[in-house]
C-alpha cells in the first residue's frame, strides 16, 4: 500500500491521462500479485513494480497503435466517476502540462530520477537502458522542461 501513490504518479505520467493511469496502475498491481513468486526478497519491490508497469504501458501503447482508433471519444470518459477535482488540479498545473509534452523517454527519466528519487543506475534498470543513455535523456528532458516553463536551463 505504501507504494501506491508512487505507482499511481508514475502511471499517470506514462499514460498522460488520469483514467488510463489508473487502469495502468491496476494492471500493474494485478500482474505483480499474479507474479509475486518471481519477486526476489532483498531486491527493491518498487523498482520491480515500476519496470513491470513500464513494460505493461509499452505493450498497451503498441496494442493501441495496432487497433487504430478508439470506439468512444476520449472526452466521453472525462466526467465518469466523481467530480474529478483532484485530477483537474493535477491536469491544470504548468509542470504537469510541460511534462506531458516531453518525449516518452525523457519524461520517464525526469519522473524516475527527479520526482521519484531513483538513483541513475536504478532508473536505468527500470527503463532497460545504459546509465549514460538515461543521463542524456534526463539532461535533455530537464532542459526542455525548464524551457517550457520559461526558465533558463
Amino acid at each position: 500500500m505504501a507504494l501506491l501513490p508512487r505507482l499511481r504518479r508514475f502511471a499517470m505520467s506514462l499514460a498522460r491521462h488520469p483514467a488510463d493511469g489508473d487502469d495502468l496502475c491496476q494492471a500493474t498491481i494485478e500482474r505483480a500479485l499474479t507474479k509475486r513468486h518471481q519477486w526476489q526478497p532483498g531486491t527493491r519491490l518498487d523498482s520491480w513494480m515500476m519496470k513491470m508497469m513500464r513494460n505493461i504501458w509499452i505493450d498497451e501503447t503498441r496494442a493501441c497503435s495496432r487497433r487504430g482508433e478508439t470506439f468512444v471519444a476520449e472526452e466521453a470518459g472525462m466526467s465518469v466517476g466523481g467530480d474529478g477535482a483532484q485530477e483537474a488540479a493535477v491536469a491544470l498545473s504548468d509542470i504537469d502540462r510541460a511534462l506531458r509534452t516531453l518525449p516518452d523517454e525523457q519524461r520517464e527519466a525526469v519522473l524516475l530520477v527527479m520526482v521519484e528519487g531513483y538513483a541513475y543506475k536504478e532508473a536505468a534498470e527500470i527503463v532497460d537502458c545504459p546509465v549514460g543513455t538515461l543521463n542524456s535523456r534526463l539532461v535533455r528532458g530537464r532542459d526542455a522542461l525548464l524551457a517550457r516553463l520559461g526558465e533558463t536551463p
